[in-house]
């Protein structure tokens, strides 16, 4: 099933991005609020993950969800806080995150190299229960 497209800027408002930016790569896209002790979470793991293998073969995103943040500009200065090594884009408001049905964050969208849905994950969702997805879509 082919994932729902996207227009959305970077975190910095430099730069817009859509789903066929990253064509011809599998996505390890991740929807992410900085108040989420989860999301937290998470984006370490996934910081470990990307330091640890060649990221030439997996494209990783965050999309911070301004409609979720309690204050302008939360997403933004905890990215650069934590110095996150991958891309963040910015949601409108919560438009991306709703088309793509999320219920929680951080939710977790694995995407072929075609753009097409491989799996979802919600909060609760560790690394490890990721990885046959990610290295599915990382070898085909």
């Amino acid at each position: 099933m082919a994932a729902p497209d996207f227009k959305l800027q970077d975190i910095h408002g430099e730069k817009t991005y859509t789903l066929e930016d990253f064509k011809g790569k599998p996505i390890l896209l991740t929807f992410w609020v900085s108040w989420c002790p989860d999301c937290n979470r998470d984006l370490e793991a996934k910081r470990a993950l990307y330091d640890a293998m060649n990221t030439s073969a997996l494209e990783v995103v965050m999309i911070n969800v301004p409609g979720r943040e309690a204050e302008k500009d939360a997403g933004l200065k905890h990215y650069e806080e934590k110095e996150y090594p991958f891309l963040s884009l910015q949601d409108d408001g919560q438009k991306t995150y709703d088309k793509y049905q999320c219920m929680t964050v951080p939710t977790t969208v694995v995407l072929n190299k075609n753009g097409e849905l491989e799996a979802k994950f919600h909060d609760k969702a560790s690394i490890q229960e990721m990885m046959p997805a990610i290295a599915n879509v990382m070898t085909n």
